[in-house]
C-alpha cells in the first residue's frame, strides 16, 4: 500500500504511523508528485497532529535527538524519494535502537546524514550572505537556497534582530516568512516580483560593493575562494556581485 501526503512533516509522521499501526507500506509520496501505479493500491492519509507526535516521542525516546533532526533535515533536502529513504532509516533505527548513529556508512543511514549534512551546510552559508534591504522600515531578504531552509533560517534572525521587522523570501518555493512582534509565521504562494527600496538603500549597497572590491584587491582577487565559499547560483541576491 502507498501512503499519500500533504507534504507535510506531521503528514509525513502520520504515514510512518500507519505503517505500523496499521498497514505496512509499499512506499509513503507526497500526494501533488504522485503518479498512480496499476501494480500498487494507494491511500490518502489525512495529517493527524497526535499520531506525528507519537512518532516522534517515539523517535527521541527510542533512538536520538539526533536521529530526529537528520530525518526533519531530510525531509527538508531536495533529496528525491526522501520520504522513502527516512522510512527505511526508521525501520532499521527502531530495531538498533540508541546504537543507530553508529552505524554511519550503512545505506539504511548514510543517505540520510548526507542530506541531513547538505542543509545544515546550506543553513550555515545563508546566514553569514544573506542581505538585508530597508524598505520603508522593513528589513527585506531574498534568496533561492537548494533546500527548504527558510525556516531554520529566520528562526536565526529572529533571534538576532528580536525587535525589528523582516520579510525573507524563498523565491523558489514562493514563500515568505515574515516577522514582527516577537513572531513570525510562513506565508505561502506568495510572488514578489520587484521591490522599492528606500532611498538609504543606494547607499548602503554601494559600501557593500566598495567593500567587497577592496577586500578583493588585497586578497588579489582570489575568484576560486570566492566560488567556493559563494557559489554563483547565490550571488544574485548579494549587493557585492552586482
Amino acid at each position: 500500500m502507498d501512503y499519500l501526503y500533504d507534504g507535510t512533516f506531521e503528514g509525513l509522521l502520520t504515514c510512518i504511523y500507519y505503517h505500523y499501526k496499521n498497514e505496512a507500506a509499499s512506499g509513503i509520496y507526497e500526494i501533488s508528485k504522485y503518479q498512480h501505479s496499476m501494480l500498487n493500491e494507494s491511500e490518502v492519509i489525512e495529517t493527524d497532529i497526535l499520531k506525528a507526535s507519537i512518532v516522534s516521542e517515539s523517535i527521541l525516546k527510542k533512538i536520538s535527538r539526533e536521529a530526529y533532526v537528520d530525518i526533519y533535515y531530510c525531509y527538508l533536502s531536495f533529496l528525491e524519494n526522501k520520504e522513502n529513504y527516512i522510512l527505511d532509516f526508521l525501520v532499521f533505527a527502531f530495531k538498533y535502537g540508541k546504537n543507530t548513529m553508529n552505524f554511519y556508512t550503512h545505506d539504511k543511514v548514510l543517505p540520510i546524514k548526507e542530506a541531513s549534512l547538505k542543509v545544515t551546510r546550506e543553513v550555515h552559508r545563508f546566514l553569514g550572505i544573506l542581505r538585508f534591504s530597508d524598505i520603508d522600515g522593513i528589513l527585506f531578504a531574498k534568496f533561492s537556497p537548494d533546500n527548504d531552509v527558510l525556516l531554520l533560517v529566520v528562526d536565526h534572525f529572529a533571534d538576532r534582530y528580536r525587535f525589528e521587522k523582516f520579510l525573507i523570501y524563498d523565491e523558489k518555493r514562493k514563500k515568505a516568512a515574515i516577522y514582527a512582534d516577537e513572531t513570525w509565521e510562513i506565508k505561502e504562494n506568495i510572488n514578489i516580483e520587484s521591490i522599492e527600496y528606500s532611498e538609504d538603500e543606494a547607499m548602503i549597497q554601494g559600501l557593500w560593493k566598495q567593500y567587497f572590491t577592496d577586500m578583493a584587491i588585497k586578497e588579489r582577487k582570489n575568484f576560486n575562494l570566492q566560488f567556493q565559499f559563494v557559489p554563483a547560483r547565490y550571488r544574485k541576491n548579494m549587493s557585492e556581485f552586482k
